[in-house]
């Protein structure tokens, strides 16, 4: 009668070696996907970051149509490549409302005057409250919002040119 004993070490080796390999050749999905997405926006009001530009809050975002709420940062490089986007967006009609993390008055000033300026208005999140609220991992990131507040779509990352189309699409289709 054989033994399976000796072989038990290498059998559950193989196993757990199965385990490992399986998980590094299956691509994780390493976005954080706001879970605000169908609920309506959380109660929050920011001033302005830009004196003589109105500041942004829960009831400037509810009544007023759909609209994007982008999440960037003067800092921020991708936000710098996502700028023309935006300025296609604000021709195509899609009115764009910000929040500014982590910022300056004066480094956002500098960077609207390089890169252009979508925004109706820019809300100062000193300390990043609202974005975390918001279910924002980073900057940039673009939010979807009904004319009733509620979230309807959450872009992670920067919009890109063929992004666009569809963001207007998406817009155009809660109007």
């Amino acid at each position: 009668m054989k033994r399976p004993l000796p072989w038990l070490p290498l059998i559950g080796f193989l196993v757990l070696l199965a385990v490992v390999a399986a998980g590094l050749f299956r691509p994780a999905d390493r976005v954080v996907h706001s879970q605000l997405v169908g609920k309506p926006l959380p109660d929050f009001t920011l001033q302005p970051l830009i004196p003589g530009r109105p500041g942004l809050s829960r009831a400037t975002l509810t009544g007023q149509g759909p609209r994007l709420l982008n999440v960037f940062a003067s800092w921020c490089i991708p936000c710098i490549a996502e700028a023309p986007q935006l300025l296609r967006l604000k021709a195509a009609g899609v009115p764009i409302d910000a929040i500014a993390i982590r910022d300056t008055a004066v480094d956002v000033r500098r960077f609207l005057e390089r890169n252009g300026d979508p925004y109706q208005r820019i809300g100062d999140d000193r300390d990043s409250a609202v974005q975390l609220s918001l279910g924002s991992s980073g900057v940039p990131e673009t939010f979807l919002i009904d004319g009733q507040g509620r979230v309807v779509r959450q872009y992670v990352g920067d919009i890109r040119p063929d992004d666009v189309d569809g963001l207007i699409a998406d817009w155009k289709a809660l109007k």
